[in-house]
C-alpha cells in the first residue's frame, strides 16, 4: 500500500502488521480517555466516521501508522482476522488522511524480509515532527491505568470469579480470595480494595457506622462515582462512556475521566483503577445505587455499528 507523497514515498510499500480503529465508540483507550482526546494526541480531527489506523513498516523496515478514512474496510479486515481468516487490507490511495512516523502501540511482530522496526529518519518537510511511541509500561500512569481497565473488560470472569457474592451484593464485608480485599458498605453498594499482584488489602471495621455515610470508601473510589454521576446531568466527549456486548443481555461498561477509569457489567458489579492507586483494582459492589447509575450511562453510551 502506498502512503502519502509527504511522509512515505510514492513507490514505497507498506508492509502491513495489524489496525485498529479509531471512532467514538472503539478506539484504543492507551491513547486517552475519550474520543477525541485520541484524536488529539495523532493530531487528527475528530470526525464522527472516524479513522482506521494502519501499523505496518516501509521496505527499509521503519514503521508507519496510516490513517485512513475508510473505516468499513478496516473493521472487515480486523474481523476476517480475529476469525482467523486472512485480509489482505490494502486501503485505496484516496481513503489515505496521513502517514504518521512510529506506532502508538505495541507490537510484537515484524515484517519478514525488511530490517528491524526502527523509526523513520525525519525528513525536512516533517519539522519537529516526532514518532508515535507506545507508553511506557514500566511506570504506572493514565494509559497503564486505562489499559488495566481494557484487560478487566476482557477478562471479566476472570477477575469476577475472585469477588464472592456477600462483597458484591452487599450481604458481607471481606472479599473471597487472595486477591480480594476487605471492602466497607457506601450508598452503591460494596467497596473493596484488590490488589493487581495479588496482595490482601486490610480488613475495614464494617460495625463503626461508616458504612451508612460511605466514608469507609475509598477517596478516589467516591471521587470516580461521583464524576460518574455528573456524567449523566453533563454529557462528556464522545467516547468517554462506551458499551460493548456482554453475555445474557447486559452489557459491558467503560468510563473514564481525569485519574480514573471504570469497567462494570450492567448486570453486575464495577471495577475501578485510579493514577494514585498504582497497580490496584477497587471493587464497587453492586448496591441499591449502582444499578441506576450503570443504566444511565449505558444510555448515554456510544456503542459500535
Amino acid at each position: 500500500m502506498a502512503g502519502t507523497d509527504d511522509t512515505v514515498a510514492e513507490e514505497d510499500s507498506l508492509f502491513v502488521l495489524t489496525a485498529v480503529l479509531l471512532t467514538p465508540a472503539q478506539f484504543p483507550s492507551v491513547l486517552g480517555d475519550d474520543y477525541v482526546a485520541a484524536c488529539d494526541g495523532l493530531g487528527l480531527e475528530p470526525y464522527a466516521e472516524g479513522y482506521g489506523l494502519v501499523l505496518g513498516q516501509d521496505s527499509g523496515g521503519a514503521r508507519w501508522t496510516v490513517v485512513v478514512d475508510d473505516v468499513s474496510l478496516v473493521a472487515v479486515a480486523i474481523a476476517s482476522w480475529d476469525c482467523g481468516m486472512e485480509y489482505d487490507l490494502s486501503p485505496d490511495d484516496r481513503s489515505v488522511v496521513c502517514a504518521l512516523p512510529g506506532w502508538p502501540l505495541e507490537l510484537a511482530v515484524a515484517a519478514p524480509g525488511v530490517p528491524e522496526p526502527h523509526d523513520p529518519l525525519p525528513g525536512p518537510e516533517d519539522g519537529a515532527l516526532k514518532p508515535l511511541t507506545p507508553p511506557d509500561t514500566s511506570v504506572w500512569g493514565a494509559p497503564q491505568r486505562r489499559l488495566g481497565a481494557d484487560e478487566i473488560a476482557l477478562q471479566w470472569s476472570a477477575w469476577r470469579e475472585q469477588i464472592d457474592d456477600g462483597t458484591a451484593f452487599g450481604t458481607s464485608g471481606a472479599g473471597s480470595d487472595s486477591a480480594s480485599g476487605a471492602g466497607s458498605a457506601s450508598g452503591d453498594g460494596e467497596a473493596g480494595e484488590q490488589k493487581a499482584d495479588g496482595e490482601q488489602a486490610p480488613d475495614a471495621d464494617d460495625d463503626t457506622g461508616e458504612a451508612a455515610s460511605g466514608s469507609g470508601q475509598h477517596p478516589g473510589v467516591r471521587r470516580a462515582l461521583e464524576a460518574a454521576r455528573a456524567y449523566v446531568a453533563s454529557p462528556p466527549p464522545p467516547g468517554r462512556i462506551r458499551s460493548a456486548f456482554a453475555p445474557g443481555g447486559a452489557r459491558t461498561l467503560r468510563a473514564d475521566g481525569p485519574g480514573w477509569s471504570l469497567v462494570a457489567r450492567t448486570d453486575d458489579i464495577a471495577f475501578v483503577l485510579l493514577d494514585e492507586e498504582p497497580g490496584e483494582v477497587m471493587t464497587v459492589g453492586r448496591g441499591p445505587e449502582l444499578p441506576g447509575l450503570l443504566e444511565a450511562l449505558d444510555e448515554l453510551a456510544v456503542r459500535p455499528s
